[in-house]
């Protein structure tokens, strides 16, 4: 058993919104967690993410792991204390990470160089359990083989099955009752192999399931049918969360598919290029269109940036690269994704989810407000 549970509040159709309840707090689902690497999410501090509305936050073992250490982390009170954040924290395992390094992969673990000094690093998935156990996050992840896309069938189908055995060793090596460890999906976008992996990872009991491989080269099309058929085989009782998901558009198939958690750092990733997520469609700020525009990025945003700067303003910040055009515009494009899931989840519990996201995808197609 563990500390961590999920509890279901409504139903419409397949889309849920819930309570994801930890240590450190709740949760409401579905949710949206900003990606704080190396225990920061890039250009904001948690006083940021507290004021706009972040309720839990993703950090990476593979990059916590090489600096500054786990043990480290660990005496200085775990990622809680040691980033000052004491709301829910996710870990995922590094497979993704791992995974553009060229590594060696066999049965016993992955082999990489550091980016950080190139050292060898070994990686079981034993070592992966006890790292994330020492940086003491409320959910931690099982380490999986992520495969690049597009690949041979053959390929994809070993990895899912390597993934299988390691989630199982992973399950097996895992001790803290105060920390929940979810499995994770793989397949490609094979829909069987995606059943079949989802099938055998519930098989385990995990009690939550990461779906995971996605964003690495597939279509919009191809990643939702693998979404699906991954969600049609894992339990209803269960949150599921589809990992490197972040797109207004995908998030919203997602979560009309019965998708309950996401992370992804393509907003604050846009946000350092200059680019603002808005209801009415994206656009960048570098644009001459913007020079004289005294409007905010949206009259609607409660964000401090779109209450206090102008669009001609921030324009400025960005072209003259100024640190706090990163800053503002990421505040404003983390509060925009999190009003987005918030808002999906009031449109479930109203039995309305179908049309509010209809309304979303057309208002950002029609580009006005």
């Amino acid at each position: 058993m563990t500390d961590v549970t999920w509890t279901i509040e409504a139903r419409d159709s397949r889309a849920r919104t819930g309570w994801l309840d930890t240590p450190h707090g709740r949760v409401r689902t579905p949710a949206f967690m900003p990606v704080g690497t190396r225990a920061a999410v890039k250009a904001v501090d948690t006083g940021d993410l507290e004021q706009i509305g972040v309720e839990i936050v993703l950090a990476n073992t593979y990059h916590l792991m090489l600096r500054p250490g786990a043990s480290l982390i660990s005496k200085l009170g775990g990622l809680h204390d040691f980033s000052s954040w004491q709301a829910p924290i996710l870990t995922d395992s590094g497979g993704f990470q791992i995974f553009s390094l060229e590594p060696e992969i066999d049965e016993h673990g992955a082999r990489f160089r550091s980016v950080y000094d190139g050292s060898l690093v070994d990686l079981t998935p034993e070592q992966a359990i006890r790292i994330q156990e020492e940086l003491g996050p409320d959910i931690a992840m099982v380490l999986d083989v992520c495969v690049g896309l597009p690949a041979a069938r053959e390929t994809v189908q070993a990895e899912m099955e390597r993934t299988l055995r390691w989630a199982e060793r992973c399950r097996d090596s895992h001790t803290r009752t105060d920390q929940a460890l979810f499995g994770i999906v793989q397949g490609g976008v094979d829909v069987d192999l995606r059943a079949q992996s989802a099938a055998s990872t519930a098989e385990l009991g995990f009690p939550g399931f990461g779906i995971g491989g996605l964003s690495v080269g597939e279509g919009s099309e191809e990643r939702n049918r693998a979404i699906q058929a991954a969600i049609a085989e894992l339990p209803e009782g269960k949150p599921r969360h589809v990992m490197g998901l972040g797109d207004t558009e995908g998030l919203l198939e997602a979560i009309g598919r019965g998708a309950d958690m996401f992370d992804c750092v393509l907003p604050t990733r846009l946000a350092r290029h200059g680019r603002a997520l808005t209801r009415f469609g994206d656009f960048n700020l570098r644009n001459a269109e913007f020079e004289a525009d005294e409007s905010p990025i949206d009259s609607s945003c409660p964000c401090r940036t779109c209450q206090r700067y102008s669009r001609a303003y921030l324009r400025h910040l960005v072209r003259m690269k100024e640190l706090s055009a990163h800053r503002l515009l990421t505040i404003h494009n983390l509060a925009y994704t999190i009003e987005l899931v918030r808002s999906a989840g009031d449109a479930i519990a109203g039995g309305d989810y179908a049309s509010f996201a209809a309304g979303v995808i057309e208002r950002r197609s029609n580009g006005s407000p």
